[in-house]
């Protein structure tokens, strides 16, 4: 019996992370859904500053798990609403030190049980998407932000876009692969301010 549990609970799971297209995952039942966070709070531990907390699903991830990251127009269009509403905008212009946010960028630490609380963290960002040219190695599961500035150009509102979608993109696409990276306390203010002017400001090399 107990074997037959684990192995629903594992498909549940394969369902829940396989791989494919963006946008593209099958959908899974609530049942199966809430079994899988049972079995991960049961079996994870709080090791550092990684809690089992960090297993719970919110609203949001929950929408989107059980309906394979295509929820219903009304039902997405509510979350991105409540999401945006968890922005913190700073006052004044929103374009930091382009500089400094290179090292963000290529920063893939913090918040795991091995790194030291309290370290600033980093954004990741060349996981996911192509930045400065000079850098040969970066992921394609967003797209190219090569240019970003030059093409979109660098005023008030393109700096609020960008920082808001920075700060936590389900505000501008409930399902968005991107991680909420203000929202989770992950990067502070100053380091999104500076990841904007790596975007935008048309002296950073993403612009060149």
């Amino acid at each position: 019996m107990r074997r037959l549990m684990l192995a629903s609970v594992a498909a549940s799971l394969a369902a829940c992370t396989t791989p494919g297209e963006v946008g593209d995952r099958p959908k899974v039942s609530a049942r199966d859904l809430d079994k899988v966070t049972a079995v991960m709070k049961r079996d994870f531990r709080d090791r550092g500053q990684a809690k089992v907390s960090r297993v719970e699903l919110d609203d949001v991830q929950r929408l989107c798990n059980l309906h394979g990251d295509n929820p219903p127009a009304e039902a997405a269009k509510k979350i991105e609403e409540a999401q945006f509403r968890t922005i913190k905008f700073p006052g004044g212009s929103l374009m930091g030190d382009w500089k400094r946010a290179e090292k963000v960028a290529q920063n893939g630490r913090g918040s795991m049980w091995s790194d030291k609380p309290g370290e600033p963290a980093g954004g990741s960002c060349y996981n996911c998407h192509q930045l400065s040219p000079q850098e040969t190695s970066f992921g394609t599961l967003g797209p190219s932000l090569l240019g970003f500035g030059k093409k979109r150009g660098n005023g008030p509102d393109m700096q609020r876009y960008v920082y808001g979608k920075i700060y936590n993109s389900k505000a501008y696409n409930a399902c968005s692969q991107m991680p909420r990276l203000g929202h989770a306390g992950t990067l502070t203010e100053d380091q999104i301010k500076d990841l904007v002017a790596l975007l935008l400001d048309p002296a950073s090399p993403v612009n060149k």
